[in-house]
Formats: structure tokens, C-alpha cells, sequence
């Protein structure tokens, strides 16, 4: 990878953080009374996912893939995990900077069964 897409990377990152925290705070704000997660535990919990996502790392950290199967445990009901859902999905929607498919491999790579497709176009209401 070379000295412009590290840079590019760097610069788009807190716009990145920006367009989360814009969406968090609308998605938290509509969020079902049985939902017990939250955008922004989602966003922090898979912090360490970035680096790889936006494609500055060549493995995967096992932070990430912690992170990933924490949101798993602790997304129990059906209205936390189409939070989840939700909260992935704008991101993977918000902007073209974010890699999709380097996303959408992480489940796989972390042997996590994620139950819905990260895609800006999976429809969260179907996940159960």
C-alpha cells in the first residue's frame, strides 16, 4: 500500500467518525424499547475493525473479531440485533470511503454468524 492511501486513509477516518456519530444519533433516537444496544457500543466495540476495513491492515486483529462476537452475545433480542444491523448498514451506506466488501468478510474470517449480510441494501427489519 503505498504513502497516498495510507494518507487518504488518515484523512478520511474522522470523516468517517463524524458521518457514526450523525447516525448513531439518529438510529439510538428510533430505537425500540426491547433494544438494550446501542450505536455507539456497536461503533466502539468494533473499533479495532477499522484499520483492516478501510484497508490499512493486511490480518485481521483478534480485537476486531472479539469485538465481533461480543456484539453477538450481547445483541440478544431480535430488536438488538437489527440495531446492530442498523448501525452497520449506515455506515456501510453513509459513504464510498468505507470498503464493503473488506466488511462483509470479517464475519467469515472471525467465524462469527452474524445474522444479517453487511451491505448498504440488507433490510434490518428481517433480522431475527
Amino acid at each position: 500500500m503505498g504513502i497516498s492511501t495510507i494518507m487518504l486513509n488518515k484523512q478520511l477516518f474522522p470523516m468517517l467518525l463524524i458521518c457514526i456519530a450523525v447516525v448513531m444519533a439518529t438510529i439510538t433516537a428510533t430505537t425500540s424499547q426491547d433494544a438494550t444496544l446501542t450505536c455507539g457500543t456497536v461503533y466502539s466495540t468494533l473499533e479495532p475493525c477499522v484499520g483492516y476495513v478501510l484497508g490499512g491492515g493486511l490480518s485481521v486483529p483478534s480485537e476486531c473479531c472479539s469485538g465481533i462476537k461480543s456484539i453477538l452475545n450481547n445483541a440478544r433480542t431480535i430488536a438488538d440485533r437489527q440495531i446492530a444491523c442498523k448501525c452497520i448498514k449506515s455506515v456501510a451506506s453513509s459513504s464510498t470511503a468505507v470498503p464493503v466488501r473488506r466488511a462483509a468478510k470479517l464475519p467469515g474470517i472471525c467465524n462469527a454468524n452474524v445474522p444479517f449480510n453487511i451491505s448498504p441494501h440488507v433490510d434490518c427489519s428481517k433480522t431475527k
